[in-house]
């Protein structure tokens, strides 16, 4: 690395001409003329460092009231990808309802490795809270990445409601399995937490 040398001032020397001043202007207004070359260069060079220096994801910011972990690496099987939106209204064809149910091109899907609080009618504001928590931190998984559907290996292929039972996973690691972890889901099938 060179030598680092400290900024001096240069000297005035007596041939240097008075400074002019454009009509209307004032010095002031005049002396910022001079920073504007240093501004338009000095700014994007600190907003492009500043995107270099966050901290990455994966998956872009996490959303508010998601909790923030990793993400499991996609691997070349990983071949479904869209964006994931929050469901609201009556038409709904790629969207997240809840911590364990989503709609994607069209067809609803409930995850069957797992189970979420609920949102819709929660037992409590505890539930409701973790409910949407779940929510968002799914929504954040699904769009951090390609995933892959997997048919239900636990039983039928469909839920008595009609929604395509199927899990879904990331390098082979179901997405299920990281909301189970963060405590955000449980497990099918096993012992039922008591979310109040």
């Amino acid at each position: 690395m060179g030598r680092i040398i400290p900024f001096r001032k240069a000297p005035v020397s007596r041939r240097t001409p008075p400074p002019t001043f454009r009509r209307g202007r004032s010095a002031a207004a005049d002396k910022g003329v001079r920073w504007f070359p240093i501004a338009l260069v000095a700014l994007p060079l600190a907003a492009f460092s500043a995107v270099l220096l966050l901290p990455y994801g994966g998956g872009g910011p996490v959303a508010e009231g998601a909790v923030a972990g990793a993400v499991p690496a996609a691997s070349a099987t990983d071949r479904e990808q869209a964006r994931f939106g929050l469901c609201s209204g009556p038409v709904r064809v790629t969207c997240v309802v809840d911590g364990d149910t989503i709609w994607y091109r069209g067809t609803k899907i409930r995850i069957a490795d797992l189970d979420t609080p609920e949102v819709s009618k929660p037992g409590c504001a505890n539930e409701a809270a973790l409910g949407r928590k779940a929510t968002r931190r799914l929504q954040a998984l699904l769009n951090a990445g390609p995933f892959t559907l997997e048919p239900n290996t636990f039983g039928p292929s469909e839920d008595r409601y009609g929604r395509s039972l199927q899990r879904v996973t990331r390098g082979g690691t179901s997405l299920g399995a990281v909301l189970v972890d963060e405590g955000l889901a449980e497990e099918w099938g096993g012992p039922r937490k008591a979310w109040c």
